[in-house]
């Protein structure tokens, strides 16, 4: 999501551009800055009324797609999805192609479950700028959870020829690799990264699961703890371990992980499936 203080640039920038106004357009730009003010205090509630009262004094502005942008983003933190959702449209509507809507657009999408018109966002920012870091990032995720192989592919290898130390890209390509039935390279690979910076313990859980997957249980126990080690209050790796020890018979020790998992303020429902599980 677009920070506050790049869009407070932009939008003081779009003013100062527009200061031979009218006395009604200098309202306008009055009600922008106190609605800016507000949301320096926080006042994210108060900060929108300023914001919609100056979309009234000025409607026809092109300007104004980075109001409703803004007010996406309060009615978001604010939990108002729906309604986010619909400022977000009407930016868009009257800037179709202002990358910042576009992205949090897409993250709202994200977020909500809705990724087939997430990945529709991000294809058109990558129209616009093909070199996109984080558009290719999450476009090759969704492809890769679509089982559009040759797709993600394409958009990882395109983002580590942009960076090639870039390890977030370098896991979605290695995940990429488990799935798409290339176990040698994807286990060289996580290998290869773990030495690269082994105090990451997400790449530990990564490996774990792998070996899982190679009925190496014993390795992937051993990475288990590595990861717990580095992240002690991770309350995903005590639910994967437990996962792990129900698989392999070990209920004394799945019972521990879900008691700490639970400690932990572990999702209920999980915890829930992994006793039942547990307990069949």
């Amino acid at each position: 999501m677009l920070g506050y203080p790049m869009m407070k640039k932009i939008l003081l920038a779009v003013y100062l551009l527009a200061g031979a106004l009218s006395v009604s357009a200098q309202s306008y730009q009055d009600l922008v800055k106190q609605g800016l003010d507000a949301i320096s205090r926080d006042s994210l509630l108060q900060a929108e009324e300023y914001f919609r009262a100056a979309l009234k004094k000025e409607p026809a502005l092109k300007s104004n797609a980075l109001l409703f942008n803004y007010i996406g983003q309060i009615q978001e933190k604010t939990g108002r999805d729906a309604e986010a959702l619909e400022s977000y449209n009407l930016g868009i509507n009257l800037s179709p192609h202002t990358m910042g809507i576009l992205l949090n657009r897409a993250a709202l999408y994200m977020r909500t479950g809705r990724k087939e018109k997430a990945l529709t966002d991000y294809s058109d920012i990558l129209d616009l700028n093909p070199d996109h870091r984080h558009a290719l990032m999450m476009r090759a995720y969704i492809y890769s959870s679509q089982n559009l192989f040759k797709n993600a592919r394409l958009d990882y290898e395109h983002l580590l020829q942009l960076e090639p130390d870039n390890e977030d890209a370098v896991l979605g390509l290695i995940l990429l690799n488990e799935k798409d039935n290339r176990p040698k390279e994807a286990m060289d690979q996580i290998n290869q990264l773990i030495q690269k910076n082994s105090r990451r313990a997400d790449y530990y859980v990564v490996r774990a699961e792998m070996e899982m997957n190679r009925k190496a249980y014993e390795s992937a126990e051993i990475d288990y703890k590595k990861a717990i080690e580095l992240e002690p209050g991770n309350v995903i790796y005590y639910l994967n371990r437990a996962s792990y020890y129900i698989k392999t018979g070990q209920k004394d020790k799945a019972r521990q992980d879900l008691k700490k998992a639970s400690s932990l303020n572990a999702d209920p429902g999980e915890l829930a499936a992994l006793y039942e599980e547990l307990e069949n």
